[in-house]
């Protein structure tokens, strides 16, 4: 794949590209966040540093979210909570703190663009509808009282996988399967953020409900 590497350490920048480069995979590698403005449309997948020396990774993610849903995994040594979770809510794919494992790299690298494979070409094209919700799977749109709430890719993949047995429990290992790809990959947490998330979009209590030690339900019991 086309992978854009966005890190201001050259060391670090040089090693990835290799390995990279070594795995079948065409990288070019910016160390500033204007860079990564300009050239994301030209690959199929981002990894992105946070402490870059022009913009805020997470600045950076913002805007290039308001204009594309390119995969992005965040790379960077803030481990914190507050920093996860903002990337997350921002609308990165994924979040590796460093030093990453080569293995795990590539593993959610895969995970990340084979779901992404998918976007455009939706296999279900029904739409469901929930008092007045109505979550358009075709057209990968969520309307509540006929305005649409602009989910993020990721909030419309867990929606998603629930619209498509509403009324029925789905477990969070099965969400994790189908959202992230694989649910020993997914991170516990992100799917946390997106349920808050979707739950404040939506504003609909009781429409998504936690099934305590299980999982979660779209629709009322």
């Amino acid at each position: 794949m086309r992978v854009l590497l966005v890190e201001d350490d050259t060391g670090v920048a040089g090693a990835l590209a290799e390995t990279l480069d070594a795995r079948g995979h065409t990288v070019t590698s910016v160390g500033r966040g204007a860079d990564a403005l300009h050239r994301h449309r030209e690959a199929d997948l981002l990894l992105l540093d946070l402490g870059l020396p022009d913009l805020d990774g997470l600045d950076v993610l913002r805007k290039i979210r308001q204009v594309s849903g390119v995969p992005v995994i965040v790379l960077t040594a803030r481990g914190d909570e507050r920093s996860v979770v903002r990337g997350l809510r921002l609308g990165a794919d994924d979040y590796l703190t460093k030093p990453v494992r080569l293995a795990e790299l590539l593993a959610r690298m895969d995970a990340v663009v084979r779901r992404a494979g998918g976007r455009d070409t939706p296999a279900d094209d029904a739409v469901v509808r929930l008092e007045d919700v109505e979550i358009d799977l075709g057209g990968r749109r969520v309307l509540v009282a006929g305005r649409d709430i602009g989910l993020t890719t990721k909030e419309f993949a867990v929606l998603a996988v629930l619209a498509a047995r509403p009324g029925t429990a789905v477990s969070r290992q099965q969400l994790m399967d189908e959202v992230w790809g694989d649910a020993y990959l997914a991170i516990s947490r992100s799917l946390d953020v997106h349920m808050t998330q979707l739950r404040a979009k939506l504003d609909r209590p009781g429409l998504l409900t936690t099934i305590r030690g299980f999982g979660y339900r779209l629709g009322r019991g």
